[in-house]
């Protein structure tokens, strides 16, 4: 119970400190227009209250990262609560702020162009690419999530398909309308189910007297089962995405810096969102620990499920909270995934539109967008996503660390504290490479040559950094001195 006190204790500081030397750091002026005021077209540049788009960036970002991925980083034990609280405040937190600003800072624009004006062209391809299609997979993987969950609380009355349906008509309304007419104002009552979820989880799970295991020397290791098939490092933190840090938050973050009224409510909106959802990732991990009576019994209920979190989802809220209670709390569970695919569609409208220079206020130019998306996306509910789900989870990682390295070329170039991105930047270069050498889904090399081969990357891409930020610095001391 300690351990989870603080970690709650240390991300809500970790806000009110960290976050605050971050938003100095980048330089916020309150007098300057923001895109939502200067670019206002009643479609996505739409001025917002601070209330709204909050709640709308936190469920955008949210997905069912923070709750089965926390449960599934549970299973290497309470090591997993350093990663929520550290990658949190110093990582995931710090690269939604920086996303969200300069998105701000260059009129909304989505984050493959800001990759692309720090990065140089050809980044900015890959990653036009790069997001659309990863943006269309989340579509249509959080299609599939809440549609099951849906017919499996509505047996006999409404089927698998008619969710499917459902679930794709509301995407289809959220992603053409303008943004304040259904995501603007359906998002408060997904809202009270995700807050209903997380408080009602952790008052049941004290009341009921449960034990989550403190973090303490003797248990500072890995305690998955197979721990050399399962190594901490990188495999922790590739599963434990949302709850530490994500790429994937850097593709909704735009949306609300359309949005937002002052450059103040920025850490607000970007830092905060993601600081609320590793509390989020905390409840669930805790919970996933002691629900089952320790971490070993919670690695043979996952190993039993073939790693189905979904199960153990479903066990723990309807064992807490009752019948009404649990089928609450499900709903936060389908609130999560529908309100980030509902945007992921929206994210890849506009990031195809950026890209084309493409101007979204006729309906027919969004159409032209949209449909090209949603027939792909429906053809991608046709198939088995449990291979590329994995693939997805490295991706959304190394989406991450790419937009990491934008930020801190950024930094250097406005001459600001860039180390504040560059440590996790080369961190998740570290992870994300290793993870690729290693995994079975990538070159399954022996684990030593992986990690040393993804160190060796980190530290050269480290290195590249400080040779171009050397040869900039002699060439501007030569333009001076001309």
């Amino acid at each position: 119970m300690i351990t989870f006190f603080i970690s709650i204790g240390l991300l809500l500081l970790g806000y009110a400190f960290y976050g605050k030397l971050v938003e100095r750091i980048y330089g916020i002026d309150s007098a300057r227009e923001t895109p939502a005021m200067s670019m206002a077209d009643g479609m996505d540049y739409v001025p917002m209250s601070i209330w709204k788009t909050f709640l709308i960036q936190f469920l955008n970002i949210a997905g069912l990262g923070p709750i089965f991925g926390a449960v599934a980083g549970a299973m290497w034990g309470p090591v997993a609560f350093l990663w929520i609280v550290l990658g949190s405040i110093f990582a995931g937190a710090v690269h939604d702020y920086f996303s969200g600003m300069l998105s701000v800072k260059h009129r909304g624009l989505s984050i493959s162009e800001i990759v692309g004006i720090y990065l140089g062209w050809r980044a900015q391809q890959f990653m036009r690419g790069f997001t659309v299609v990863l943006m269309v997979i989340v579509g249509a993987v959080f299609i599939m999530g809440p549609a099951k969950i849906l017919a499996s609380m509505t047996p006999g009355f409404f089927t698998m398909n008619f969710w499917v349906w459902t679930v794709f008509v509301y995407y289809i309304l959220a992603t053409m309308l303008p943004i304040d007419k259904i995501i603007g104002r359906i998002y408060p009552l997904f809202g009270f189910a995700l807050l209903f979820m997380g408080v009602g989880l952790t008052i049941a799970l004290f009341a009921k007297g449960y034990h989550i295991p403190e973090l303490t020397l003797g248990n500072l290791h890995n305690l998955r089962t197979e721990p050399a098939k399962f190594p901490i490092f990188p495999m922790m933190f590739i599963s434990i995405a949302c709850g530490a840090i994500s790429g994937f938050h850097a593709t909704q973050s735009p949306l609300m810096a359309r949005c937002i009224t002052n450059e103040r409510q920025g850490r607000k909106v970007f830092y905060g969102a993601m600081i609320t959802e590793g509390i989020v990732a905390m409840i669930w991990a805790s919970i996933g620990m002691a629900f089952y009576g320790g971490v070993g019994p919670l690695n043979e209920v996952m190993a039993a499920n073939k790693g189905n979190a979904a199960f153990v989802v479903n066990e723990i809220s309807n064992s807490l909270l009752g019948v009404v209670g649990g089928a609450l709390a499900l709903l936060g569970v389908v609130a999560a995934p529908i309100t980030s695919g509902d945007t992921a569609f929206r994210s890849a409208r506009l990031i195809v539109a950026d890209s084309l220079n493409f101007k979204q206020g006729p309906i027919k130019n969004r159409l032209m967008v949209c449909i090209p998306l949603f027939v792909v996306g429906y053809a991608l509910t046709r198939i088995d996503f449990a291979v590329i789900w994995r693939y997805f989870a490295w991706a959304n990682q190394t989406l991450a660390m790419v937009v990491l390295w934008a930020i801190t070329v950024y930094l250097a170039q406005e001459r600001k504290f860039y180390w504040i991105t560059l440590v996790p930047a080369i961190f998740m270069t570290a992870v994300t490479t290793s993870y690729l050498l290693f995994a079975p889904e990538g070159f399954g090399l022996p684990y030593m040559a992986a990690t040393t081969a993804g160190v060796a990357t980190a530290v050269g891409a480290g290195a590249l950094f400080f040779f171009k930020q050397r040869l900039a610095a002699g060439r501007e001391s030569v333009s001076q001195g001309g």
